[in-house]
Order: C-alpha cells, then sequence, then structure tokens
C-alpha cells in the first residue's frame, strides 16, 4: 500500500502482531489509547513484520516498520520497503492461514520430538556461570531421582574456554565425551549454549579477523559491542565462510563428544548497526534473522531474540521473566506465546519454570514462593513445551515438590498429542498453543489471555493469582470433560476448584 498511511479501525476490531513481548497489552483496539512500536527495538524476544486482525484483515512487510494505535486508527510508517495491507478473509484463523501460506509458509519440517514430549531442563539458573561436569551429571541424576522424565538437558553459558573458542573447558570439563555418554545412558539429550561474539585478544579473534569473518563498524574498524556478559566482536553471519567455519566448530561438538544440539542465545538487533560493514550490507534486524538462520541446521535449537523466521523448525523462548505473579512473571506466560502462535512462531517455549530473569531470581532466591513456582509448572505443563530451571527439588518443600512432579507428568503424559499438533504446525502452520477467538472465532472471546486452547479440542485455564483456589473458565459451545471427571456444557462460564494440586483443563467431547 506505501510506505506511510492511516487505516481506522473497524467496530470491534482486535489487532495482534509485531513484537512478542507485548503481548500482554494485545490485542489492539478502538479503545488502545496510544500504542507506538519501532519493530528495530524488540530487545531479547522475538518479533515478525505482521500485524492480524480478528475481522480478517492484515499489515506485512518484507522489512522492519514503525506501527501505532491511536484512538481508532492504525498509523504505519516504513523507511525501508513499502508495506502490504489487507483485507476480505472472514476471521482471525482464515486471515492468519493466508497470510503464513503468502509470507512465510510451513517448512514441513519439525524440531526434534524430545522437545515436546519430555520437559526440558535448562541448568542457567541452578549453575548460572559455573556449570561443571560433575554438577551437570548431579543435575540429571536428581531429575530420575524424583519421577521426572528424562528429557533435553542444556549446558548454558561458561562451558566454553571463552567466547569464540568452541570447546570444553578441560577445567569445568575434563572428560565431556563420557559425560554425554552417561547423559544419554539416562535418557537425556544434550544441548550446548552458544553465541554470536567473540572474545577480543584471543587467537580465534585474531584468526576471525585475518579472514574476514568479523562485523567492522561504519569507520572500517573491527565492531566491539557491550553485551550482557562484556564487550566482544561479533561474527559476520551474511559471510558464508564465517557460517561455515561457526557451522563446523558445532558439527566437531557433535562428532567428538556426542552432543545433540545447540541453544543459539543472544544476535539481539541492540548489538549491531545499520551502518555495519559485512559481507552482505543489511540491517539491524537482518543480522539478527542471519543469526537465526544458522540454527536452521540443527532439529535441536533454541532461540530468544529472532527476528522474521515464522514457519520455520526453529524453538522460541519467551524472554526471561521475573519470579513473580504479575508484570512480566507468571501473568506474561498465556498472552505472550499466545501473540507468538499468531506471529507465525508455532515451537514455543515459556521461559524456566519460577522465573528466568537470574539477577530477579537472585534478589529473591532467599524468600521463593513456593505457591508461584507450582503454578508457574502447571501453567507451563500444557503448552507445546516446558523447561526448568531452578531445581525444584532444592527450592520446593516435599509437598510442593509432588505438585511439581505431577504437572512434568502431565506434559510427558500428553506428549505425544502435543508432538502431533507439531507436526500439524509443520505442516500447515498453524499455532500448537491457540487463542480462544483462533478456535472459535464467533465467540467474542478476543480479549481472553489468560486461559488457550492446545489445539481445536483441549483448553486450559491454569490459577495465576496468589492465594486462589478457584477460577472462572469461559466454556464454548459443546460439551468438555474435565481433568476431575466432571462434565460442563458450554457456551458458559463457570467458577470452578482448582487447589493447589491442580492445573484445570478440559477436552471437548
Amino acid at each position: 500500500m506505501g510506505k506511510e498511511f492511516t487505516i481506522r479501525l473497524l467496530e470491534n476490531e482486535y489487532w495482534w502482531g509485531g513484537i512478542i513481548d507485548d503481548g500482554v497489552i494485545m490485542p489492539f483496539n478502538s479503545n488502545t489509547q496510544e500504542h507506538t512500536r519501532d519493530m528495530t527495538y524488540f530487545k531479547g524476544n522475538q518479533a515478525t513484520p505482521l500485524l492480524i486482525s480478528s475481522k480478517g484483515r492484515y499489515i506485512w512487510s518484507e522489512e522492519r516498520f514503525t506501527y501505532t494505535f491511536k484512538k481508532g486508527e492504525l498509523q504505519i510508517k516504513s523507511d525501508l520497503a513499502e508495506v502490504d495491507f489487507g483485507s476480505g478473509h472472514k476471521n482471525l484463523r482464515e486471515v492468519y492461514r493466508y497470510v503464513s501460506k503468502k509470507y512465510f509458509p510451513p517448512s514441513g519440517t519439525c524440531p526434534d520430538k524430545l522437545l515436546f514430549t519430555a520437559p526440558q531442563y535448562n541448568l542457567w539458573i541452578e549453575l548460572l556461570y559455573e556449570p561443571t561436569e560433575q554438577k551437570v551429571l548431579e543435575y540429571a541424576k536428581a531429575v530420575l531421582d524424583n519421577g521426572m522424565a528424562p528429557g533435553v538437558l542444556m549446558i548454558d553459558d561458561n562451558w566454553q574456554q571463552y567466547y569464540g573458542s568452541w570447546d570444553f573447558h578441560p577445567g569445568r570439563f575434563p572428560s565431556p565425551e563420557k559425560m554425554a555418554k552417561k547423559l544419554h545412558e539416562m535418557g537425556f539429550k544434550v544441548m550446548l549454549w552458544t553465541c554470536p561474539m567473540v572474545s577480543a585478544d584471543t587467537v580465534n579473534f585474531r584468526m576471525l579477523r585475518d579472514k574476514g569473518y568479523l562485523i567492522k563498524d561504519k569507520n572500517g574498524e573491527i565492531a566491539i559491542r557491550k553485551w550482557w556478559n562484556g564487550y566482544s566482536s561479533l561474527i559476520d553471519f551474511t559471510n558464508p565462510g564465517a557460517v561455515q567455519w561457526y557451522q563446523n566448530e558445532m558439527d566437531s561438538l557433535i562428532t567428538r563428544y556426542g552432543i545433540d544440539g545447540f541453544k543459539l542465545d543472544a544476535g539481539d538487533p541492540q548489538f549491531y548497526e545499520d551502518s555495519d560493514i559485512c559481507a552482505v550490507p543489511t540491517t539491524k534486524n537482518g543480522h539478527c534473522e542471519a543469526w537465526a538462520k544458522v540454527g536452521l541446521k540443527y532439529s535441536l535449537n533454541e532461540y530468544r531474540a529472532c527476528w522474521k523466521m515464522a514457519g520455520l523448525p526453529l524453538v522460541q523462548r519467551l524472554r526471561d521473566k521475573n519470579h513473580s505473579w504479575e508484570g512480566n512473571g507468571l501473568a506474561s506466560l498465556i498472552p505472550n506465546s499466545l501473540a507468538q502462535g499468531l506471529a507465525g512462531y508455532a515451537f514455543n517455549c515459556p521461559d524456566m519454570i519460577g522465573g528466568g530473569e537470574y539477577k530477579n531470581f537472585m534478589e529473591n532466591s532467599s524468600k521463593l514462593d513456593q505457591e508461584l513456582f507450582v503454578r508457574y509448572a502447571q501453567c507451563s505443563a500444557l503448552f507445546p513445551m516446558m523447561q526448568f530451571s531452578a531445581a525444584p527439588w532444592r527450592v520446593l518443600d516435599k509437598q510442593h515438590l509432588s505438585y511439581c512432579v505431577e504437572a512434568a507428568k502431565l506434559h510427558s503424559q500428553m506428549g505425544e498429542t502435543i508432538a502431533q499438533l507439531a507436526e500439524h504446525a509443520a505442516k500447515t502452520g498453524e499455532p500448537i498453543m491457540r487463542h480462544m477467538a483462533y478456535v472459535f472465532p464467533e465467540g467474542g472471546y478476543e480479549q481472553i489471555s489468560d486461559q488457550f486452547m492446545l489445539g481445536d479440542d483441549i483448553l486450559v485455564a491454569p490459577v495465576l493469582k496468589k492465594g486462589a483456589v478457584t477460577r472462572k473458565i469461559v466454556f464454548p459451545e459443546g460439551k468438555w470433560l474435565g481433568d476431575d471427571g466432571s462434565e460442563i456444557s458450554g457456551p458458559c462460564t463457570v467458577e470452578v476448584d482448582a487447589p493447589l494440586s491442580r492445573l484445570p483443563w478440559y477436552r471437548k467431547i
């Protein structure tokens, strides 16, 4: 339609899209006073250049743009490319399926099945920057000892020698091949944390510099950028040679030690500049996209920052969450994950149970809320994936631990159902975790963001309020069989019992 235009919102029209972290304030509508987003800035989460509405309208561009919802209008501005505006589709589901097929068609390929069928275990919060071979094995053993199923185990930052030298630190990991073999024997698959940074004043920095594999700033000097671990140079993933070097390093970890996949962290647009000199000129967002493409080689992968990779077999984890009920805590999991699905990121994962924002978690470590931890686990149990980090057997008493174990068991029991939905997503692009308005477009459910559908037939309504032992659930038309054996005929709203031991969920019959 152009690079700058305004459209009037229709009566009872609701919009989703753009930046995933804004899921908590979606859907945008005529009551939205003013909300502006420049899609260059989506620190620590995902974004797609897409907006879609419950009235079957959409906005799409091949490049980033700025959007403003204000007093019944949607304003679009783009400095890079034309922006498409389309209409004529009946509802949210129809317009999503249309734009998915047209702009980001599904690949037909699914990430590794184990990501969906068993809980994941990310050692970030538990071990922070001090992972060791012994601690990894002790954690894995504790998983099994506490009655939880083995799944994907992720060894996070500081297993390596330094950023850019992707081999195990010999002091912390004296026998990585034996460690990986033991983990495999226990039923786990093993992922390692990586990033696109390279520590300066190192052998690999000098080698990559001389090969022309590092990004330069506008003055032609090697770019050194501040990120959460200090200052580092950045690999130029627009350079095929740099991509090949990096993937050779990853492949070596697979062949030498039996590693199964990788958590590919960082790569946020904020670490780049549009003026950076690289093999193929691109934008901040383009660098983020190039980093994401690296992970397509591996069926076991995870990203936290991603641009324009909808429809592809990449796992997208939510931005690090706080150990809190409201704000950037438990309350954000469902709306932000629903936003992921409507942006084309079907293979989505909530943050680590209890909260993965490590500074916040450490601040609360002496006063962890055990009830909150349990509700985090229950909320995640019927997401496409669930991920533990802080060891529940360490931070919880026996009773609260048992509730977390039950949540983990439920995810495993429903694993085949979730995996089938993942295969469906790979073929059709449809979300695994779906908004009520997506499945029941005539129900008037657009503003419900505290319950969700797993596929078309399973309704999940976690408890999200501290101290609550009941919760109100909106039931669409049909008969619903509860996890507690109850039957409810919709449409209706019912307040159900939800003690700390229960995650309310229902199957349509």
